[in-house]
């Protein structure tokens, strides 16, 4: 299997979206995953989150969070490398070589950045030089597949074009260009109708249950017309977040009703409540167990240890390499001891 890479930043509770567009794919890769081969590696970005997330009880909240859901939504740890990106310093180091052969332009054109910046986030270094870092995340574990959705393709293209300037700057095949890859659903809706996001607060917790969770499903975008009037529903917020639920039957039963007329936004977001119930209400009980219990934590903390020592000397290696290259034999011999 082709050697996947992929990483979710903790700056704030996984939503719905991240489990359509990541997650979910990431648990399926770890079933199939080759633990000798070290051919699916997933981390959790706590350096991205840096970004835009100050407050140090918030991060680390985050952090556990984040790694309680993947395994309460059922990663297979111990087939794939599951691991916290900050216990890997090495990619800080390659991160800064990449940064001498990138140019302004390249960073200048990030539509993420510019995204990000329009609606109201801080202008930051970091946030500019994002794509530098996520480029250094993946080379530096020789990655072939980068599973991303619409949003991050052209974060993988810049990467693609750092590694061709960084082997072409020193004369050699030093870094692997990856490849990106759409997940099956690679933009969720928000409660807006824009794709879901933490950073613009219209996301729907994975987790959420009860009364907050009817409250959170009622805000989704509608309008004012009547159960009873044909509606389309490739035009309905509340039916592009329930379809991510449906399968074929379903999907084209909804569809069928939503055209005739007779459905309300209430019976959607009706629906969505009890397939979000129905889908994680087992594994709620297990993010809880994770996050409440003296075990769970030490469960956590194992977990992403383990995945950091298998992380580690890949990087090393990769760095070393990279070392050598630019004419650093000390630092790489300082990384091999």
């Amino acid at each position: 299997m082709p050697r996947h890479l992929s990483g979710i930043q903790p700056s704030g509770l996984p939503h719905i979206g991240n489990y359509f567009g990541a997650i979910a794919q990431h648990v399926e890769v770890s079933m199939t995953a080759d633990p000798a081969a070290k051919d699916a590696l997933f981390f959790i970005a706590d350096l991205h989150a840096l970004t835009s997330l100050h407050e140090r009880a918030e991060l680390e909240q985050h952090v556990r969070s984040i790694a309680a859901s993947y395994l309460a939504l059922g990663l297979d740890a111990e087939r794939a490398v599951f691991f916290r990106q900050s216990d890997v310093p090495e990619v800080t180091e390659l991160m800064w070589l990449l940064m001498t052969v990138t140019g302004m332009g390249l960073l200048e054109r990030a539509h993420s950045y510019k995204d990000k910046t329009a609606r109201g986030l801080h202008a930051n270094v970091g946030l500019f030089t994002y794509p530098v870092l996520m480029a250094a995340d993946i080379v530096i574990y020789d990655a072939d597949v980068v599973p991303v959705g619409h949003d991050q393709i052209q974060h993988v293209e810049m990467t693609q074009d750092m590694v061709t300037h960084f082997n072409t700057a020193f004369g050699g095949e030093f870094l692997r260009r990856p490849e990106w890859r759409l997940s099956p659903t690679p933009k969720v809706p928000g409660k807006d109708g824009a794709k879901m996001s933490k950073s613009y607060g219209n996301d729907i917790w994975i987790f959420e249950e009860g009364k907050a969770l009817k409250k959170s499903v009622n805000g989704i975008v509608t309008d004012s017309r009547p159960p009873e009037e044909p509606k389309d529903p490739d035009g309905i917020t509340s039916y592009a977040i329930l379809e991510l639920f449906l399968d074929e039957a379903e999907r084209a039963d909804w569809r069928a009703r939503i055209t005739k007329g007779g459905v309300g936004y209430g019976h959607l977001k009706g629906a969505i409540i009890e397939k979000m119930d129905a889908r994680f209400g087992e594994a709620r009980h297990v993010y809880r167990e994770l996050l409440e219990s003296e075990a769970g934590m030490r469960r956590l903390e194992e977990t992403l240890a383990r995945g950091a020592s298998l992380a580690r000397p890949m990087a090393q290696t990769t760095l070393a390499r990279c070392f050598d290259a630019v004419g650093m034999g000390n630092a790489a011999r300082r990384l091999r001891r």
